[in-house]
């Protein structure tokens, strides 16, 4: 229909403009007619006498003008006027003419075309000055010639109807493509709408692109891509009820166990609280490391994020830490560079603190605990270096995963198994690499190197 109106709305407007053009086709066409009666009264007239008698006469009837009226749908009048304005024959009541000839004229005669009415119907005009003499006198005589505009508008109309039917049709032809077209066109929208109609509300799977018109594989391919995304946003967050359902469920049994026990009076109650405030801690941590595994997705969902400086981040985890880092007696050191990188604070905080923490519960008392911050051309390096028993291959890959505790050699050290997860997510959100390296020295692991690398900010961070 939007294209079909402004269709209608052209033909309605030719319609107009063609009417008015055919009027004007008709007045040209019998204009010549009414010239041609002008000339023939006037080829009747003759000037008599001479002086103040001079006077012009005709010897037209009348009844010689019906050969002039065509198919007696039309009627003419007219009127001549001599030397003097008087008036030689015709109809007296004709109006007169009082206008000037036009600066430019198609015909070899002094003639003026022009509409006007006589007795209340609307007539073509026509008046030429014709130049007559006699044996004494000659002037120049004023022959005026009205016919009435039936013939006219009947011819205007006849090209009209002869027109518009061959527009009608052309509409017809118009609205007949236009609806086989845009319906051939819009089926593959239609299936699509169809098909995403009949999809269950968990259902995620791509659309299929086969047979699909080329306008829509750009929507398409954005639509799956877009279904690509939620599936992976659901597909995670049922992970991550599962996976804290799961894990929760084992501190508070033992909870639950401990309570029991406490109120059986199995342990004192100084021993009993201890056990449950430490069930409560590790509960806690589990619930807050669930949080910030959660917190990642949400993050990397945002899309763009702002310039942070690494460095600070990196010295203000340091600082919190210090009391750990003291009570294990470690030899600590820290160099840093600045470090501008697209990411939020609190990313950058829980990557650099999970890195630190888990160095500083590995590393054995009283040794050497170091951590650099290296910038280069493009990339960001930070490298916590630790002096602890270090890890196996098989270990060092599946210490990614949720929930594989890093159990090394190093006594009373436990967790939840999220520390290195949590790392390696907040990474893989930044484009950035993360990897555990044994440093090796006469065949004797040494320690164990943590490197995060992240890619530099194209533009420094605001002040």
């Amino acid at each position: 229909m939007g294209i079909l109106l402004p269709v209608f709305a052209f033909v309605l407007i030719n319609t107009v403009v063609l009417y008015e053009q055919a009027l004007d086709a008709a007045d040209t066409a019998y204009d010549r007619t009414l010239l041609a009666t002008a000339k023939s009264l006037g080829e009747q007239l003759r000037v008599t006498g001479s002086g103040d008698n001079v006077r012009v006469e005709s010897t037209l009837l009348y009844s010689a003008l019906e050969a002039f009226e065509a198919d007696n749908r039309s009627r003419i009048f007219y009127r001549v006027n001599g030397l003097q304005g008087e008036m030689v024959s015709g109809f007296n009541d004709l109006p007169d003419w009082r206008r000037d000839l036009p600066q430019e004229n198609l015909y070899a005669a002094l003639v003026n075309f022009y509409d006007d009415e006589y007795r209340g119907v609307p007539v073509r005009m026509a008046v030429l000055l014709q130049p007559v003499s006699g044996v004494y006198e000659q002037g120049m005589a004023t022959i005026q010639v009205a016919e009435t505009l039936e013939l006219r508008e009947t011819l205007a109309r006849q090209i009209l109807i002869d027109t518009l039917w061959r527009q009608a049709a052309l509409v017809i032809v118009i609205a007949l493509v236009v609806v086989f077209v845009v319906q051939r066109a819009t089926r593959p929208v239609r299936a699509l709408s169809h098909a995403l109609g009949m999809r269950t509300e968990n259902d995620l799977t791509p659309l299929t692109t086969e047979g699909a018109p080329r306008e829509l594989l750009p929507l398409l391919d954005a639509t799956n891509q877009h279904m690509q995304r939620l599936s992976h946003l659901l597909e995670h967050q049922k992970r991550f009820v599962r996976d804290t359902s799961h894990q929760l469920r084992t501190p508070l049994a033992v909870l639950k166990t401990q309570v029991q026990s406490a109120r059986r009076g199995d342990v004192s109650p100084e021993q009993a609280l201890d056990e449950i405030g430490h069930t409560v801690d590790r509960a806690t941590e589990l619930a807050n490391q669930m949080l910030a595994l959660a917190k990642v997705e949400q993050l990397r969902q945002d899309g763009q994020a702002p310039v942070t400086e690494w460095s600070a981040v990196v010295r203000d985890v340091a600082l919190d830490l210090s009391a750990l880092i003291a009570e294990r007696s470690l030899d600590f050191s820290i160099d840093t560079q600045v470090a501008p990188v697209p990411a939020h604070v609190w990313a950058l905080r829980e990557l650099s603190r999970n890195l630190l923490h888990n160095a500083i519960k590995n590393t054995p008392t009283g040794s050497a605990l170091s951590v650099a911050l290296v910038v280069d051309a493009h990339t960001a390096a930070l490298t916590i270096r630790d002096e602890g028993p270090g890890i196996s291959a098989a270990l060092r890959e599946r210490l990614f995963q949720p929930f594989a505790t890093d159990q090394r050699s190093a006594p009373g050290v436990s967790g939840s198994g999220l520390g290195l997860a949590i790392c390696r997510e907040i990474v893989v959100s930044l484009a950035g690499g993360i990897e555990l390296i044994n440093r090796i020295q006469q065949g004797r692991v040494i320690g164990l190197d943590a490197t995060v690398r992240l890619p530099l900010a194209t533009h420094t961070p605001a002040a």
